[in-house]
């Protein structure tokens, strides 16, 4: 049974934060289980989010919940083991909408850190709004 990989000893980035505000739109709030909270992306082509693993994992689940309108139409699944180059892993197609939307991951390598890729937004100036992201699989030895 898959379970969460994100825990206190993930290192998360983004991309941007609108206005710089991370008080209010910062990158923990996809990870705080608060349906009120969320990341919101500054304006731009192509906003993303990485994350670092205290172990190497095998992703199998991409959970992600946006505010509609504000979604990536295209996203890509990038991964690299500890000191190594990201690869990419899979594309993933997300509805425009509220949901919270699950991709399975097939087959996806031995990774230390993955980096989502939020491409094509709805939003004409390119913003992200994420309220939920999880990732989910197992620790590999």
């Amino acid at each position: 049974m898959a379970s969460s990989l994100i825990c206190s000893e993930t290192q998360s980035r983004v991309s941007t934060v609108l206005n710089r505000d991370v008080k209010q739109y910062g990158k923990k709030y996809m990870f705080d289980c608060n349906e009120e909270t969320c990341w919101n992306s500054d304006q731009g082509d192509c906003q993303w989010v990485s994350l670092e693993f205290p172990q190497s994992v095998k992703v199998s689940e991409l959970k992600v919940q946006f505010q509609g309108g504000f979604s990536a139409k295209t996203c890509r699944l990038h991964g690299c083991p500890k000191d190594g180059a990201f690869t990419q892993i899979c594309d993933f197609y997300p509805e425009d909408d509220n949901s919270l939307q699950i991709f399975p991951i097939q087959e996806a390598p031995a990774v230390d850190k993955v980096k989502i890729m939020f491409e094509n937004s709805a939003d004409f100036f390119g913003r992200i709004i994420v309220y939920s992201l999880d990732i989910l699989g197992g620790k590999t030895s």
